[in-house]
């Protein structure tokens, strides 16, 4: 019989700008004498001194929220917690739109541009750290995520207890999900087309890539409707949930979603702040029972995909517009 693993304290320290405290648990075996021994180990990608200075301040707590001294000697076992310092972030100047929300959940509207979760260099400019911030719920969690690039709804969860219900329906392909995209017409492929290939994306590797082998991904694609310019709008309905799915699909079909820098070919980066062209991929619909209270929802965002409303907008815009797809 397998037991079951005791929960880590609760932190002592309040989240800080929507972002919670690092905490770090000292290992059951090592040589270290004091916790700022093993720290400075497990931290020196901080630079000299980072450790030194946190201790001195009293910016590293134990359990009891009391500050850890710097000859405090190693305990296996023991949780420590600290704030990390976080560089300057260029703010995302375009609003998360709520779309649904109770006591159980939020459903909100995703700008272009804004990360779901903190990750890498976007921690507190992050639609999760922003809605804390705003709706003044420090516990509220991401139930799934989107892309940065992509636009649309995301469902967070207000109660911790209750995330691993929701995460489940994403897990387990309970929820139906409907993407809109723009992107080239092809008049002389016969639609709808249903895609099917085997995606795999490397760590460290901005793009993800089609290999031989069982599938993997499963995507079903349309056009909605084409202008003479060439343009299509297009319905695409994903069964599985690869990294960048769509995208590599939409390009391997010879039709690149408009404002993709990474398929069919990694673009060179663009300056931080500059917020042109985005990629026009849009999470239009979520539809869902709700394993809580039992109610059947279908929920749809509200933006409208720029280059389709007015393509000479979308590729001449300015480096930060309100408009970035968001119907005024």
């Amino acid at each position: 019989m397998r037991r079951r693993r005791t929960p880590p304290p609760p932190s002592p320290l309040p989240q800080r700008d929507g972002i919670d405290a690092v905490r770090v648990r000292l290992p059951g075996e090592g040589a270290w004498a004091t916790v700022r021994e093993h720290l400075v180990e497990r931290l020196g990608g901080a630079g000299p001194g980072v450790v030194d200075g946190m201790l001195a301040a009293g910016l590293v707590v134990g359990a009891d929220g009391a500050a850890v001294a710097p000859d405090t000697a190693y305990v296996p076992g023991m949780f420590v917690w600290f704030h990390r310092e976080l560089p300057a972030e260029t703010p995302v100047p375009f609003p998360l739109e709520i779309v649904y929300r109770d006591e159980h959940i939020v459903v909100v509207d995703k700008p272009h541009f804004l990360a779901t979760t903190p990750r890498g260099s976007h921690v507190t400019e992050t639609a999760l750290a922003r809605l804390r911030r705003e709706l003044g719920i420090p516990a509220l969690g991401a139930a799934h995520r989107l892309d940065r690039l992509t636009a649309g709804l995301v469902l967070f969860t207000v109660r911790p207890e209750e995330r691993g219900a929701y995460q489940t329906l994403f897990r387990d392909r309970r929820v139906r999900k409907v993407y809109e995209a723009v992107a080239p017409h092809d008049a002389s492929r016969e639609w709808p087309v249903t895609v099917r290939s085997r995606i795999v994306k490397e760590r460290g590797v901005l793009a993800a890539r089609e290999v031989p082998g069982e599938p993997n991904a499963v995507s079903h694609v349309e056009p909605v409707e084409h202008r003479a310019d060439g343009r299509a709008r297009y319905r695409l309905v994903p069964d599985t949930g690869q990294t960048h799915q769509l995208r590599v699909h939409m390009a391997a079909l010879g039709v690149p979603i408009l404002g993709d820098p990474l398929y069919p070919e990694v673009a060179a980066p663009v300056p931080a702040g500059d917020f042109r062209r985005p990629l026009q991929l849009l999470a239009r619909e979520l539809e869902f029972t709700d394993p809580v209270t039992g109610t059947e929802h279908r929920l749809r965002s509200g933006r409208v995909l720029e280059a389709w409303a007015s393509y000479g907008s979308w590729f001449d815009g300015p480096a930060a517009t309100t408009s970035a797809g968001v119907a005024q």
